[in-house]
């Protein structure tokens, strides 16, 4: 008799079966999928909506199978703001890059946290422009190589490495700050838990929650796949340290 092969991994119902457009070793691929398996476990598909601003994920909605709105650079969350406050049952959460969320988009992500605004962000910190060439980031680390600081970043020059979660952590509108990567398998599973909790703090109405994802950019720092993620575990988690911040 043959027996019953049973199914223990599938492409989530929320994702498209679509070839990834992003470089290889790129941690966006991996993030996506986890954002699809935590709306699909919380059964949320039909009142999701994303909002993806320019960067490297601007076209997020070839990969997502629910509602998804483009803003401009640095607007995602005022976007999203407006969103939720006329239609408070939908869950609408911002995807969206260190130089779009800590750069041109600082204001936005500040005064959105400290107003309290129930609402979900997904930031994904890969420490350099990944979309427009390569250059330097808020979250650049010193000594960092961009197309921006060719012999490395200088506190001297760019200033420091900006840390966007500590820096909300602090602020009273805001619920939940979280700070994971995906360099590795059991990272992985720390970080799906992490955007499922995210997503499931708006449901329950409690607030602002930001998770930030440490991602690998091995385009743009000149690293093979795998020594980009072991990168990101033996240098970037020591400056961006790994957990949950409020």
């Amino acid at each position: 008799m043959k027996k019953n092969k049973q199914k223990f991994f599938s492409r989530p119902e929320s994702m498209y079966d679509r070839l990834t457009h992003y470089c290889p070793g790129c941690g966006h691929g991996i993030i996506h999928r986890l954002i699809c398996e935590a709306v699909d476990e919380l059964k949320i598909r039909e009142k999701v909506i994303a909002i993806a601003p320019v960067g490297c994920a601007v076209l997020a909605y070839d990969y997502w199978d629910f509602d998804c709105i483009e803003a401009a650079h640095g607007r995602a969350l005022a976007v999203a703001t407006g969103i939720k406050r006329v239609r408070p049952e939908n869950i609408v959460f911002t995807y969206q890059g260190d130089g779009d969320l800590a750069a041109i988009g600082t204001a936005e992500t500040i005064h959105t946290a400290n107003r309290g605004e129930n609402l979900t962000v997904i930031f994904v910190n890969n420490a350099v422009y990944g979309m427009t060439g390569g250059q330097m980031a808020p979250t650049t680390l010193l000594g960092q190589k961009t197309a921006t600081t060719p012999r490395g970043r200088d506190n001297k020059n760019e200033g420091f490495p900006l840390k966007i979660s500590e820096m909300l952590a602090i602020l009273d509108g805001v619920k939940y700050v979280e700070r994971v990567s995906v360099s590795s398998p059991q990272e992985i599973i720390k970080a799906k838990k992490a955007v499922k909790q995210a997503f499931q703090n708006q449901v329950d109405g409690l607030g602002f929650s930001l998770v930030e994802v440490l991602s690998s950019c091995p385009t743009y720092w000149g690293m093979k796949p795998k020594q980009a993620m072991d990168w990101i575990k033996e240098v970037m988690a020591k400056r961006f340290p790994l957990g949950r911040l409020k």
